[in-house]
């Protein structure tokens, strides 16, 4: 008979409430959660396919295992038989440095994929990680990391109580935001404007979201650094802000940041940007007076030669008008499985560079290295070459620049593992593909985006379905790499979980009892381990996370009124919608954990920087470049294999404005030769003024044409690859995130 289960969608950032209908052990329909504390009921389309993407026929059911030159169906024990065989005599023979780690986004989008990498890479002792955020939002880390020491203290724009809304390369309408969770995000651009706020939006395309605005900016892609300097330098020089005390005293810097910028002036930078030195003024003469104000940049700023530079200023302009830490402007979220606030003042600090690739020489920043330096990581022979690789939820073949050489790299590897629910363009190199079950059949907590969400909350949902025979649950499947990664597997590890999530609770829970500033210094960690509840190791994990966290009840030692007398896991099973942790609210100087215990304005390698960006200011630009596009229906290369989610206006297809097309020769729904640094594409061409002249736009994430990957829908309209038009040499020199906009192309017509 058919029931209703709860379930949060993790296709996207916006992490969205589900009400599940479902069928014996299928997901018949989804629909918003209209009693979920944080969407209210919104859905779009990939929530609304949940139930055919968990239906997919062509996920796997079962692992894989290469014998003699084939994959072939085995059993877990098999499967983790051979990764227990392989990394650990790659390790012993070559060292740790012989194995790398490779982290997709879908990652991120899992509880296993927030709690167990960290105990792999542990394991396994080995630094070279790559993870798509070196494709995607590594610049934002860098600069929070430089500004206030924490990579990981980003602010966000306060959507639901600011006047004034300045997007940079965003286009949440169709992407459902990025670095900002926030259900409904299309909603509350309305909102604003409903309220008399006003919405700018900055993008080279009329996208959806550009259509809400009341003034679009349509400049030229990858001058996003020049003209947020202009809008810094016009600020600082015209209309001389006058910052909130409270804010003023957490600044270093500010004097020598106005020396540094002195030179961006509007006037300077409009030929490179390509729009007027009037209306860069006006903009910021707007952005000062508005009462309430927040700029926020995403991917478009950030996937561009001076992605750090863009992003850093984001947040220069929000401390600029006083809006940074201030309701209705940018804030910092509190999520509930996160640390407890500390007392801010100096810290460790925020450090590039700390190693450097083995080939490339390529810096790490986050402890990780940009992953256009893997295939040459792998092809490049001597000590400390990658011969071995874990890949979590990874298609760099199709997300990365010069995939076709990746593509050959990862077929010399001794020995590559997979954890991914389908063969794609990555995992068919696999020597051991392992299958998560489909994400109906998997509990589900946000670590990660609750950290970047527009209003604090905490949601869990346990498995909408039961986990069917022969499938492993996906924290169970990570549990047993970690143990094979160590030689463990088999009959010598009869669970898994207890193996390795327990060590972990006893750790955390050892470490607070040791710290004489913890309300449980000098209390038996056994006796507080012992009431921990939760069915399973991971969840025992969040109920740990969630009592030590800032609104947890400290095993009785604390409280918190919102939470009912402090959060725990019980409580929370008790909220099945979650439960609303209230609007967000100023943070300084507790999130700040730069050496100098204030805001570094003016941080050294940015400073070191700015030279590069001046010289930017007498180039001349090529005469057509190329940007990317989201799709509402895809999320990258995840979903093209979702009938429900291809087709519409979800193609993969060249936008060319009429301009171009006249003077190139080029028709609508005819073909096109595009040729870049990396090689040429030839594609359909769809003519349309929604992209600015001297601009042409491909989307990410296609290409599924290369033999041996099982994606039937997908394969049957491929797509073209737009990564295969890079080469991987243009970076952005502080994150080392790869440039896949406003790169320049050429253009010919095809027969």
């Amino acid at each position: 008979m058919p029931r209703t289960a709860l379930r949060i969608c993790p296709l996207c950032e916006a992490t969205c409430g589900l009400t599940l209908t479902v069928d014996g052990a299928t997901v018949t329909g989804a629909r918003g959660d209209r009693e979920d504390v944080f969407s209210r009921g919104f859905i779009c389309p990939k929530g609304a396919a949940f139930g055919a993407l968990d239906s997919d026929p062509d996920r796997l059911r079962t692992p894989l295992v290469r014998r003699g030159g084939r994959l072939r169906e085995a059993g877990w024990d098999e499967a983790f038989e051979a990764v227990a065989t392989a990394l650990p005599a790659l390790v012993s023979e070559y060292g740790a440095q012989s194995v790398g780690v490779v982290l997709g986004n879908p990652n991120v989008h899992t509880m296993a994929g927030a709690l167990y990498p960290p105990l792999l890479l542990r394991t396994l002792g080995t630094r070279n990680l790559f993870t798509a955020s070196t494709l995607d939002q590594m610049p934002k880390h860098v600069s929070s990391g430089l500004l206030f020491g924490d990579p990981f203290a980003i602010p966000v724009p306060d959507l639901d109580r600011t006047g004034f809304l300045l997007l940079i390369g965003a286009n949440p309408v169709e992407s459902n935001g990025s670095l900002c969770t926030a259900p409904d995000f299309p909603g509350r651009l309305k909102a604003l404007r409903a309220r008399g706020g006003t919405l700018v939006v900055v993008d080279p395309r009329r996208t959806r979201t550009a259509r809400l605005a009341d003034r679009h900016l349509a400049p030229r892609p990858g001058s996003d650094a020049l003209l947020l300097a202009a809008l810094a330098r016009t600020l600082l020089a015209d209309h001389r802000p006058t910052l909130p005390p409270e804010l003023a005293d957490r600044l270093h810097g500010l004097r020598e940041l106005r020396e540094a910028l002195a030179r961006f002036t509007p006037e300077a930078v409009a030929p490179a940007c390509d729009i007027t030195a009037a209306e860069i003024r006006d903009l910021a003469r707007d952005l000062a007076a508005a009462p309430t104000a927040a700029v926020y940049g995403r991917i478009g700023s950030c996937t561009v030669e001076y992605g750090t530079l863009a992003s850093w200023l984001v947040d220069v302009l929000n401390i600029l008008t006083g809006n940074l830490d201030r309701p209705g402007g940018a804030l910092f979220p509190l999520p509930a499985a996160g640390p407890r606030p500390r007392p801010g003042g100096p810290g460790r600090g925020f450090t590039l560079g700390r190693w450097h690739s083995r080939v490339g020489g390529h810096p790490e920043a986050k402890s990780e290295l940009p992953l256009v330096a893997l295939a040459e990581e792998i092809e490049t022979p001597g000590e400390g070459r990658i011969r071995g690789l874990v890949a979590i939820a990874a298609n760099p073949v199709l997300s990365s620049p010069d995939g076709r050489r990746l593509d050959a790299a990862l077929a010399g590897l001794d020995f590559m593992v997979s954890v991914d629910p389908y063969l794609n363009e990555t995992s068919r190199h696999a020597h051991v593909v392992l299958p998560p079950p489909p994400p109906a059949q998997s509990a589900h907590h946000d670590f990660a985006f609750n950290g970047f969400a527009v209003r604090n909350q905490v949601r869990y949902t346990r498995p909408a379905v039961p986990l069917q025979e022969g499938l492993l649950d996906e924290c169970e499947i990570h549990a047993r790499l970690v143990l094979a990664a160590a030689g463990l597997h088999g009959p010598a590890v009869p669970d898994a979980a207890e193996a390795v999530d327990e060590p972990v609770i006893r750790a955390a829970l050892a470490k607070e009892t040791a710290d004489p500033d913890s309300p449980l210094h000098g209390q038996d960690p056994g006796r507080l381990a012992g009431l921990l509840t939760g069915a399973s190791g991971p969840e025992r994990r969040l109920d740990l996370m969630l009592r030590l966290g800032p609104y947890g009840d400290l095993f009785g030692a604390g409280h918190d009124a919102r939470a009912g007398g402090g959060l725990t896991l019980a409580r929370l099973l008790d909220r099945p919608h979650g439960i609303d942790l209230g609007p967000l609210q100023p943070r300084l100087p507790d999130v700040l954990k730069t050496r100098s215990g204030r805001i570094e304005l003016l941080p050294d390698p940015i400073a070191a920087e700015l030279p590069r960006l001046r010289s930017a200011l007498a180039e001349r630009p090529a005469a057509l470049v190329l940007v990317g596009r989201r799709h509402l229906r895809s999320n990258n290369s995840w979903m093209h294999n979702v009938p429900a989610l291809a087709g519409g206006s979800n193609r993969c297809t060249l936008h060319v404005h009429p301009q171009d097309a006249e003077r190139l020769g080029l028709t609508d729904g005819g073909r096109a030769r595009v040729t870049a640094d990396g090689g040429s594409l030839d594609v359909p061409v769809e003519v349309t003024d929604t992209v600015r002249a001297g601009v042409v736009s491909l989307p990410h994430g296609w290409g599924h044409d290369r033999d041996g990957a099982r994606l039937s829908v997908a394969a049957a309209s491929p797509g073209a690859n737009v990564n295969q038009l890079l080469d991987g040499s243009r970076l952005d020199p502080l994150s080392g995130t790869a440039v896949l906009n406003g790169f320049p192309v050429e253009l010919a017509p095809l027969p």
